[in-house]
This record gives C-alpha cells, structure tokens and sequence, in this order.
C-alpha cells in the first residue's frame, strides 16, 4: 500500500488547516462560555446583593445555561427582581 500521500505537502498542508479551523472554533467557544459565566456570575451576584435567597436549584439554572441572549434577558431582569421567579419571569 503506497503511504506517500500522508508525507506530502499537500497532505501536510490540510493537517494544518484542519489544525487552525480547530483552534478557532475552540477560542470562539471559549469566549462563548466565558461569556456565558461572567453573566452568571453578575446575575448571582445583583440577586445576592438585593438579599434574595438563590437556592441550589435556581443557581444551577442560571450557571448551567448556555444560551447569551437568555442570560442577558435575566441580567437585565436581576436588577428590579424581588424574588428569583422575577428573573425567569417575562413580563
């Protein structure tokens, strides 16, 4: 069986393409999740400030959830809340 192929350059050269495109994706999902923790953490820490009580349950939701857009509804929500169901809760 002729191996040469996977020693040429042209072998090479998508290794290292693929390679790149890995790593990229890999920093944007990063960034994604980064993200998605330091709102976590700004919603938790607007409700601990308000004095509102965040059980486990209610904490695992909001630091489990990776979607930005829902994590930025709540964020902005956390402000006025007076109970963590104001948070979830649309208005």
């Amino acid at each position: 069986m002729d191996l040469s192929f996977y020693k040429s350059a042209l072998s090479e050269e998508i290794r290292t393409e693929g390679r790149a495109e890995g790593r990229t994706e890999g920093r944007a999902e990063g960034r994604t999740e980064g993200r998605a923790e330091g709102l976590a953490r700004s919603i938790l820490l607007l409700l601990g400030q308000a004095g509102i009580e965040v059980s486990d349950e209610v904490r695992e939701r909001i630091t489990g959830c990776s979607d930005l857009d829902t994590l930025t509804r709540w964020l902005l929500r956390a402000p006025a809340a007076r109970s963590v169901e104001d948070v979830f809760t649309e208005k």
